[in-house]
């Protein structure tokens, strides 16, 4: 039978998709699991493999014999043995990793152990041994579905690179053990469009090649590593808001040299990105819904907060290399489309704050004379320590009725801040 009545085959039956023009086969993640469960295998080989790399060698050589592997194997090579013959992972917990002869309570002390100790999976569900087996599939599959990644794509994409130096051959181990096309695969997007997250990168890595990249690395050693490096790179999204004033200024190099790699494309985005997440944590209703239904083709705003008594604040983010932002003309045109579409809607915009790096003395002169936009600007470096001083003041929420100046003056906002 020809490739393509194959394909013609499984895409009319619905198990694929196809695309002539990219010449690739695409299956939905629903129909993975579901042909998985066909083949007998109740969670994916990944979480298979997690489980598995947490066990004892003797364990590993147990079940290996159990099901006619051989026990010479080098560890990792027993693991993707024992993954290869499609072992039941509820047999594997039930029956395999335990001793004959051994106890009913003994069985569940070890599954236990396994499960919070091994897994650092706490509060899992079931009072039975096959209960709680049942209870680690469901949340295998849960976190599965999830597309969250637990770390910033920022930290996924600095790890890559890290991992990339420290280990040379982990781009063609995973190439391999994934079926990946591309020559160089280590790219946090890349992966994680087919739902390869970084813990299932971690869980390939030799415990000898771990200990290498995490003392290169210089992250935490004491205790489990794969765990300790997944906290290592949650901080990438704090990082880019220490250098949020780099960002900002557009500067590639002072960020390099402060560990964050990026295009200067990304930059605009990157701003308006740490400028959001730094008003919800001033505790302001970053409202994405109200700004698409509010937004047009033509007239698009960066942020919108919205207010509980329906009143709403635009803010409109700026990133520039130059020295002085100068552009009041422009930028005022822009503002004041948005301030009308906003009230055409019946909404009351009780403030604008304008974002950028710096604003030249002439941009200052022109916003204090203008009477319509009821305009503020601020710095990044000021609301950046405006930030800082929230988070160490006994509010919950940002006044916004502090932001009443022109220019916004940082000092006497932190003052009001720790009174």
């Amino acid at each position: 039978m020809e490739i393509l009545e194959v394909i013609n085959n499984l895409k009319n039956i619905g198990v694929i998709f196809f695309s002539k023009k990219e010449n690739t086969i695409y299956i939905a993640d629903e129909m993975v699991r579901l042909l998985r469960k066909l083949r007998g295998k109740e969670v994916a080989d990944k979480y298979l493999r997690r489980t598995l790399r947490i066990l004892r060698e003797p364990v590993i050589n147990q079940i290996a014999r159990n099901h006619g592997i051989q026990t010479k194997e080098s560890l990792s090579n027993k693991i993707d043995l024992i993954i290869k013959e499609g072992i039941s992972f509820k047999h594997l917990l039930a029956e395999d990793i335990h001793k004959k002869g051994t106890t009913l309570t003994e069985r569940k002390k070890s599954l236990n152990d396994l499960v919070e100790k091994g897994l650092d999976i706490q509060n899992l569900r079931g009072s039975t041994i096959d209960e709680k087996i049942e209870s680690l599939v469901d949340y295998f599959e849960s976190i599965e579905r999830d597309d969250n990644i637990n770390i910033a794509l920022d930290g996924f994409e600095k790890m890559m690179d890290e991992l990339n130096n420290s280990l040379p051959k982990l781009n063609k181990q995973i190439k391999e053990q994934f079926e990946l096309q591309d020559e160089f695969v280590l790219k946090g997007e890349f992966l994680i469009n087919y739902n390869i997250k970084p813990r299932d990168i971690l869980d390939l890595i030799e415990k000898e090649d771990l200990k290498k990249f995490i003392l290169e690395n210089d992250i935490k050693q004491r205790g489990n590593n794969i765990l300790n490096i997944l906290e290592h790179y949650k901080d990438a999204e704090n990082l880019f808001l220490e250098n949020y004033e780099k960002v900002a200024y557009r500067d590639l190099n002072a960020l390099k040299e402060n560990g964050i790699t990026t295009k200067e494309s990304e930059l605009g985005l990157k701003f308006e990105e740490l400028t959001r997440k730094i008003f919800q944590d001033l505790g302001f209703n970053v409202d994405e819904e109200l700004k698409k239904s509010l937004n047009s083709n033509k007239d698009i705003m960066d942020i919108l907060l919205h207010l509980e008594n329906g009143d709403v604040i635009i803010v409109e983010c700026k990133t520039r290399k130059e020295k002085g932002y100068n552009k009041f003309s422009t930028v005022s045109r822009q503002l004041k489309a948005y301030k009308s579409r906003v009230e055409k809607m019946d909404r009351r915009v009780i403030k604008i704050l304008l974002l950028a790096p710096e604003f030249s003395d002439d941009f200052i002169t022109d916003s204090e004379m203008n009477v319509e936009l009821n305009l503020s600007l601020i710095t990044a470096a000021s609301l950046l320590k405006i930030y800082e001083a929230f988070k160490v003041s006994s509010y919950n929420q940002f006044p916004h009725v502090l932001f009443r100046d022109v220019l916004i003056n940082e000092q006497r906002i932190i003052k009001a801040l720790t009174k």
